[in-house]
């Protein structure tokens, strides 16, 4: 499993991980699918993360998800984590787990690696905290 601090955007699922679901968002439309932004952490770190149709209803703050063969990536220009067509979200347990809310990894702005296009390093802190969900107290 990979650590929330150590993701970095790219075109494949390859992230497995665990998390606790912080704060979610209103639920919305996304052409013919129910999405919703939440805020997610684990230990190491925060991110965004797109929870897309049933997920949306069946996720709630407190919970700790399971990710496998997640994805981190550009969806309507935000940075988000997410299970994708070939990754699966699954519930594994409630409330009990250390996390930090910053970094947020959905607030770092990246650039292609000098050294290799295919992947991405980070060029500068855009806020510390989500600019989206609040801090909590």
């Amino acid at each position: 499993m990979i650590s929330l601090k150590d993701i970095v955007p790219a075109a494949t699922n390859t992230i497995t991980t665990q998390f606790i679901l912080l704060d979610k968002g209103n639920i919305g439309q996304d052409g013919k699918e129910t999405t919703c932004l939440a805020l997610v952490a684990d230990e190491t770190a925060s991110v965004h993360f797109q929870l897309w149709g049933d997920e949306c209803h069946f996720f709630e703050p407190g919970d700790i998800i399971h990710l496998t063969n997640g994805i981190f990536s550009y969806h309507r220009s935000n940075l988000v984590l997410r299970a994708g067509k070939k990754g699966r979200a699954e519930k594994a347990g409630e409330f009990n787990m250390l996390f930090v809310e910053t970094p947020n990894m959905s607030e770092i702005k990246w650039a292609n690696d000098p050294t290799n296009p295919r992947k991405f390093v980070k060029e500068a802190v855009l806020s510390s905290h989500s600019r989206i969900f609040p801090t909590l107290p």
